[in-house]
């Protein structure tokens, strides 16, 4: 089965509660509120702002995101 989603870099430039985080896209004046993948909540990584993260985005809805990878 096919993902229909936007794979895109950001920047985190703002952690808020409940693991959320609101990430500035590279290459386009846009912030979107993001939260954590699964993965990334299992296997306890740290995202702290400043940190360049890949977000998937819903076509449908493109002022929300899931981050799905941090880069080192």
């Amino acid at each position: 089965m096919a993902k229909d989603v936007l794979e895109i870099d950001g920047t985190v430039t703002e952690a808020l509660p409940n693991a959320m985080f609101k990430v500035k896209l590279d290459g386009l004046d846009k912030e979107v509120l993001c939260h954590i993948s699964g993965k990334i909540r299992m296997n306890y990584i740290k995202i702290v702002p400043g940190d360049k993260v890949k977000v998937e985005i819903n076509p449908y809805s493109l002022d929300k995101g899931r981050i799905t990878f941090r880069y080192k």
